[in-house]
């Protein structure tokens, strides 16, 4: 019986060892978000399979996207700079869906410019307090699809990276933005459906006072985030 209980100590405490040694893998649903943050700034995203809801940071599956992040500026409706850094985070399962729409367009000859995809909580608190309208600025006691990793903001340009006329500007909080607005010369009117058929062929879905908006289905992981990112790299 002694040496019973002695094999089945060791036992234990062999297996608590080893537990302590491995990484916990990154979980559906309430994930951890340094985990997350680990996975973007400092493992190869082809060395393993990344599960869905993990943060990723866009520039390391594709060279070919550019970028105008006006909220890293302040050319923008808040008139202050509330990101240090461009820097557009997805999460992965959303990534997946944007990398296929950007082959999609690539091969009808267009580029694609992103304005914006993760967005922390903190920004959406401070759009909502300039501009509190549901129909353009997400109130943030709901949080917005971009808080949870899961939109992004975009336009397209030509082979030369110029953008593109789409009937008004990104931020443009009117009628000209929707996408039933019918005032508009038969160039963009073409534009805004080449944008609107091939991201939701891609599993996006726009909204209806946003030519630049499309976002994923919300799903268990989609947790609203408030981390910032690093500008180191």
């Amino acid at each position: 019986m002694k040496n019973l209980f002695k094999i089945t100590t060791f036992s234990l405490i062999a297996f608590l060892i080893i537990s302590c040694k491995t990484k916990s893998p990154v979980t559906y649903g309430e994930y951890n978000i340094n985990r997350s943050l680990e996975i973007i700034e400092n493992e190869k995203p082809t060395t393993q399979t990344i599960h869905d809801s993990v943060f990723v940071d866009i520039k390391n599956y594709s060279s070919k996207f550019l970028f105008d992040f006006k909220y890293a500026t302040t050319d923008n409706f808040l008139k202050q700079k509330v990101y240090d850094c461009e820097k557009c985070l997805l999460r992965y399962g959303t990534l997946k869906k944007m990398l296929a729409a950007q082959k999609d367009f690539e091969e009808l000859g267009y580029r694609v410019i992103l304005f914006d995809c993760y967005r922390p909580h903190d920004v959406q608190k401070k759009m909502w307090a300039i501009f509190p309208n549901a129909s353009y600025v997400a109130d943030p006691a709901k949080g917005s699809i971009h808080n949870r990793g899961g939109a992004i903001d975009l336009t397209l340009a030509d082979q030369n990276g110029k953008e593109l006329d789409m009937g008004s500007a990104f931020d443009h909080f009117g009628k000209e933005s929707h996408h039933d607005y019918d005032q508009l010369t038969f160039e963009v009117k073409e534009r805004r459906k080449v944008l609107k058929t091939i991201m939701e062929k891609n599993g996006l879905k726009g909204i209806a006072s946003e030519w630049w908006h499309y976002q994923d289905d919300v799903t268990p992981y989609h947790k609203i985030s408030n981390f910032s990112w690093s500008c180191k790299n």
